[in-house]
């Protein structure tokens, strides 16, 4: 099982981002803070997990949590800003929703930027580490993954059903021959696309 907590004195919130190395669509991000006595086996890094698992995860966190939050950036301003920034923003973005005061950030990778001056302390991979990270990340994931799934409905030339605007060769063929969507990162785009034919 994962690690509860960073350090034991403050109340932690833990973040985590979905969605940055793809070629459309937001990032979103998370903030959780977990009870002190939350313990589950099966929650870890939402990559490692089934969808089946991601699921039934994200309505025990929803329930269970004490506070939880999930903000997207669009892929505007993911442009305008880089994609490290927009991660960054949208993690601020959901700590600032969060209704439960917090004390301790714990973030999964090596950036981040200060919040309201509140100690925080990146870990590389932390949502295979601590419980609140793995929470934010199967939040920050499974919101996305809907998202995407939706917009599939309106570009399904695209295959967001299955790849969810990451670069696999089907997204990057179809961006080839149909050009870029509303919700393709222009500063992600394959040299070789097309001009945008959707706009």
């Amino acid at each position: 099982m994962l690690l509860p907590f960073y350090q034991k004195k403050l109340i932690e919130a833990g973040c985590d981002e979905a969605g940055r190395g793809c070629l459309a669509g937001p990032v979103f991000a998370a903030a959780v803070i977990l009870p002190k006595t939350f313990k589950n086996e099966v929650l870890n890094d939402s990559k490692k997990l089934s969808r089946k698992q991601r699921d039934e995860l994200r309505l025990l966190i929803e329930k269970e949590a004490i506070g939880f939050a999930v903000v997207s950036i669009d892929n505007n301003k993911i442009d305008e800003i880089n994609i490290l920034n927009a991660s960054i923003l949208a993690m601020h973005e959901a700590l600032s929703k969060l209704t439960k005061m917090f004390q301790f950030i714990i973030v999964d990778g090596n950036r981040f930027k200060p919040y309201k001056k509140i100690p925080y302390q990146t870990i590389v991979k932390g949502d295979g580490k601590y419980l609140s990270i793995a929470a934010a990340s199967v939040l920050a994931k499974t919101y996305r993954d809907e998202f995407m799934e939706q917009q599939h409905l309106k570009y399904p030339v695209y295959d967001w059903w299955s790849n969810k605007g990451y670069g696999v060769a089907k997204h990057r063929k179809a961006i080839m021959e149909f050009g870029q969507t509303p919700l393709h990162r222009k500063s992600f785009v394959l040299k070789e696309t097309k001009a945008n034919l959707f706009s």
